[in-house]
């Protein structure tokens, strides 16, 4: 069974930062983009930055600049780097595969202070 399982949020405070990881079991991510979402007021999670095999990556407009996605195809995993967090990226954050989405798995909840 395909899990993603995505850690590392909590409380932090505007212009901190913060490190997300998704480890994914049960499928390799080797051949697969993957990208980062968060929570939305809409019917799923919006896209937040997506990386292919190749190492090159993608950014929602409110985000570049602040946020880098990486992947350590090894480890199975995938990173987001969060930095200058501001209130508006309060959400909860979830990996999955782009090309080939899968069911939304174990989201991490950032939450920002003044």
């Amino acid at each position: 069974q395909v899990r993603m399982v995505a850690s590392g949020g909590g409380l932090v405070q505007t212009g901190g930062s913060l490190t997300l990881s998704c480890v994914i079991s049960g499928r390799s991510i080797d051949p697969y983009v993957m990208g980062w979402y968060r929570s939305s007021p809409g019917p799923g999670p919006e896209f937040v930055a997506g990386i292919v095999p190749s190492g090159l990556t993608l950014y929602t407009n409110s985000v570049k600049g602040r946020f880098t996605i990486s992947r350590d195809n090894p480890k199975n995993t995938v990173y987001l780097q969060m930095n200058n967090i501001q209130p508006e990226d309060a959400a909860t954050y979830y990996c999955n595969f782009r090309s080939r989405p899968l069911p939304w798995g174990r989201g991490t909840f950032v939450t920002v202070s003044p």
